[in-house]
């Protein structure tokens, strides 16, 4: 049986990460608030170092890594947020990298995290394996590989962003009922529940609700009928065994949200919050924003977990919205 992330293993992170990560501000919006009839606090991870909490997890997992351990480096898979992470941290330490990506990831997040030195290897999403791919990289090169979410040192580093939140949101004065948290694979959602110990809520978009589905089921189920999204970063298909076992030690609920409301959470991050957000890193405001949720007189901590997207892709949403004409 797959052990959970619990909070001592966010603790021990917290320890180990020291000041790597910008500890982001919590945010509350009083125009949101009114809609929901709750109290909201955003826990702006699209303002943590290569624009997501991805920085968390894989710095994490990097300095766990014993020095004499590091000359062959890393190998990572990502859509570009964790790439971005890896990229960021490996260079940091000294070490190099290389990430699978999408040949259709962003242009941004390939340019971001070539630009932090790491190689990057393309492959085709829907007709080949990214873990297969990596693996052989990996062997060929004496690396180690850096998974997205299925490793509980990344589960556990993403799972600071939880423990900070709680400890800011207790220095206001206040408590949170529970909490909403953008999810692909799990791993920030795992994290941030054991990071801060509240009842959570994932958020994922439509199509792409295998977490939800396999939380309400009691086993992993894959994505069905998953289509175009501007959520490429919560694209993934099927969770791991570690990430379903955090969620549910922690008792997770989810809900999903449909590429509208998604594009009407942009707009507002950008009109209201003053945010740039990206689809996959605002699902949470989607959700509140489209009543998924009844929040009504409960304090709540969502988060924003991204902020790197193409400026074709911003336009499009605030278009969608009619924020733009």
């Amino acid at each position: 049986m797959t052990s959970p992330v619990v909070h001592s293993d966010v603790l021990a992170a917290a320890n180990r990460l020291g000041s790597w990560p910008v500890r982001t501000p919590l945010l509350n919006n009083p125009a949101l608030d009114a809609i929901c009839g709750g109290r909201i606090w955003f826990k702006p991870e699209n303002l943590q170092h290569t624009g997501s909490f991805k920085f968390r997890g894989a710095m994490n997992r990097l300095l766990a890594i014993p020095p004499e351990g590091r000359r062959g480096g890393v190998v990572a898979y990502s859509s570009g947020n964790h790439a971005q992470g890896v990229a960021r941290a490996a260079k940091l330490l000294g070490m190099p990298a290389v990430i699978v990506m999408p040949s259709d990831a962003p242009k941004l997040k390939v340019e971001r995290t070539r630009a932090d030195g790491a190689d990057v290897v393309f492959y085709d999403r829907l007709t080949e394996s990214r873990e297969t791919i990596a693996a052989k990289l990996a062997e060929a090169r004496g690396a180690i590989i850096v998974p997205p979410f299925a490793d509980p040192l990344i589960i556990a580093g993403q799972g600071t962003a939880g423990l900070e939140a709680v400890q800011d949101l207790a220095a206001k004065g206040e408590t949170a009922d529970l909490v909403l948290t953008c999810c692909g694979g799990g791993g920030l959602s795992g994290g941030f529940a054991a990071g801060s110990q509240l009842p959570i809520v994932v958020v994922e978009p439509e199509g792409y609700d295998d977490v939800c589905r396999s939380l309400a089921a009691g086993r992993i189920l894959p994505a069905e009928n998953p289509g175009p999204t501007r959520c490429d970063a919560l694209q993934t298909l099927v969770m791991a065994e570690i990430t379903f076992a955090t969620l549910r030690h922690h008792s997770a609920t989810g809900v999903s949200v449909s590429e509208a409301e998604v594009a009407r959470a942009v707009a507002f991050a950008f009109r209201e919050l003053k945010l740039v957000v990206e689809p996959g890193g605002c699902v949470t405001l989607a959700a509140l924003l489209a009543g998924k949720l009844d929040v009504k007189g409960k304090t709540v901590i969502a988060t924003l977990s991204g902020g790197n997207i193409d400026a074709e892709v911003l336009v499009s949403c605030l278009k969608e919205a009619g924020a733009l004409t």
